[in-house]
């Protein structure tokens, strides 16, 4: 397999974050079927799905574009997404909820605008082909994720009772 550059890695990890957060979303989106209301979140959480759903369809594209690389970015995506689907599986336990569900994905969001920075920073000296638009593109979208993200935790905590016993 061909050795990455660590950008070529950062790109393997930003695909990985990518095919996690589809799960992510579908997982939490069935914490918030199950306490009912909120469409709203329920339909935040359906575009973020197809959004990420395309993420992973252009940055694979891109990886495509990398003579002899594709097959050693897609196993860091796979390693990527297999380390984000442990962490959601460790924070989101059997008495998870729409809110631990919606926290949970905050910091992943978080995690997604930081990569995407990476990315973009460490590209302004490679000027890989392709990469800035992709960026230029990949981080609004993240950060309106994470925007999305936090004000729906917020809209859930609003819901809780906070002298309930957890």
């Amino acid at each position: 397999m061909a050795e990455l550059t660590a950008l070529e890695s950062k790109i393997g990890e930003v695909l990985g974050l990518a095919m996690a957060a589809q799960g992510a979303t579908e997982q939490v989106g069935k914490l918030v079927e199950k306490e009912g209301e909120h469409d709203d979140l329920k339909q935040a959480l359906g575009q973020m799905h197809e959004e990420a759903k395309e993420a992973e369809k252009r940055t694979t594209s891109l990886a495509e574009d990398l003579d002899g690389k594709k097959t050693a970015i897609l196993e860091k995506a796979r390693e990527t997404k297999q380390e984000a689907t442990e962490m959601m599986s460790t924070y989101l336990g059997d008495d998870a909820d729409a809110l631990d569900g919606f926290e949970f994905l905050t910091m992943a969001e978080a995690g997604e605008v930081g990569h995407w920075t990476v990315v973009r920073t460490m590209n302004e000296r490679a000027n890989l082909p392709g990469l800035q638009e992709l960026v230029d593109w990949q981080i609004p979208i993240q950060q309106r994720h994470l925007e999305q993200t936090l004000k729906g935790s917020v809209e859930l905590a609003a819901d809780e009772d906070p002298n309930e016993p957890a």
